[in-house]
């Protein structure tokens, strides 16, 4: 039996508040990863848009946050199976800065079920995180970095 394949193209927020991250937990909507697990904000390309216009679409319909920076920092391919398509994803992390007060989500029925900055003494357990958040936390010095330029 053939599997289909999928491929997408995705841009991530890295954004910070002291020792924060901010994060979306999956729902069963969730196309690529599985649901449950701490995401980063963000999400797929639409045909035609460029990646820091879908960053901000995302970001205001996951958190309600809007961006008001960002800095494109690496970019991963990540491999998953989900609903019986193998997926293809080639994840733009960017370090970010927002503004808009406290998360909230304003999509509804999409991927995203739950936002918050989720202290990073939380985040030990890779376990509770998707790919892509996993390897953010391994960004967050350069993302720090690159922010500190910004002015």
């Amino acid at each position: 039996m053939n599997v289909p394949r999928r491929t997408r193209i995705s841009a991530y927020a890295i954004a910070t508040e002291g020792d924060r991250l901010l994060l979306a937990r999956l729902s069963d909507a969730s196309p690529v990863f599985l649901p449950g697990l701490w995401h980063l904000p963000g999400g797929g390309i639409d045909p035609g848009e460029q990646p820091v216009e879908a960053l901000a679409r995302e970001l205001t319909e996951e958190t309600g946050l809007e961006l008001t920076d960002a800095r494109l920092l690496d970019a991963r391919t990540y491999v998953a199976e989900r609903h019986g398509v193998r997926w293809s994803l080639t994840a733009l992390f960017y370090a970010t800065v927002l503004s808009g007060g406290a998360p909230t989500i304003t999509e509804r029925d999409g991927s995203t079920e739950a936002v918050a900055w989720v202290p990073l003494a939380d985040l030990r357990d890779p376990s509770l995180l998707s790919p892509a958040a996993a390897d953010a936390l391994r960004m967050l010095d350069r993302a720090n970095e690159a922010l500190t330029t910004i002015g």
